[in-house]
């Protein structure tokens, strides 16, 4: 869970406990204090701490603690410190006399109350066969190659054995040759030395 769902999230649960006049500002990067603002209206003490308690409570269920609080038994403001975003659950009269709406004015507002919906990335459906296409001609182009360069080399060794074959028997044929002049040339000598 991204903070932006985290921080809708514990809005969500704000007004499930009937907290008032509840808004998540997205600081955008804007502040050196967190990403976004959770500020939300208690009426009265113990609204205050079933509003912060609710928060705390399903958050730890989804695996996420508070890296600080703030306001510990103040019967005006608390202020929970969940790293990406900061909850602050005030009574109106805190929430007059601090003004955070006004000192964050600078803020984005973001709805709360349905789930994030995340961006999908949509691809034009005409380049998908293309792509496809593309690969599998890529995927069957090497196959081809390895084929013919296969027949290329079984060619090249029948051209090479034939080759190696025909010159053996040329080199036999003049080598045979010689052989007879030499047995014809010797026979003659052992003629000549018979007479």
């Amino acid at each position: 869970m991204n903070t932006k769902e985290l921080v809708c999230l514990a809005a969500r649960l704000a007004d499930e406990k009937k907290a008032e006049n509840i808004k998540v500002l997205d600081l955008g990067g804007l502040s050196s204090l967190c990403d976004y603002i959770l500020i939300a209206t208690a009426t009265s003490k113990p609204h205050l701490d079933a509003v912060e308690e609710e928060i705390s409570k399903k958050l730890k269920e989804q695996g996420y603690y508070k890296l600080n609080r703030d306001g510990g038994d103040s019967n005006l403001w608390r202020v929970s410190d969940y790293g990406g975003f900061l909850a602050h659950v005030m009574t109106q009269e805190a929430r007059d006399f601090y003004a955070l709406d006004k000192i964050f004015s600078f803020g984005k507002e973001i709805s709360y109350k349905e789930p994030v919906k995340k961006a999908v990335k949509k691809k034009p459906a005409a380049k998908k066969p293309a792509a496809k296409a593309k690969t599998a001609a890529k995927k069957a182009a090497p196959k081809k190659t390895a084929a013919k360069k296969t027949a290329v080399k079984k060619a090249v060794k029948k051209t090479a054995v034939k080759k190696a074959a025909l010159k053996a028997k040329a080199a036999a044929k003049k080598a045979a040759p010689k052989k007879t002049a030499a047995k014809k040339s010797a026979a003659a000598k052992k003629t000549a030395k018979k007479k």
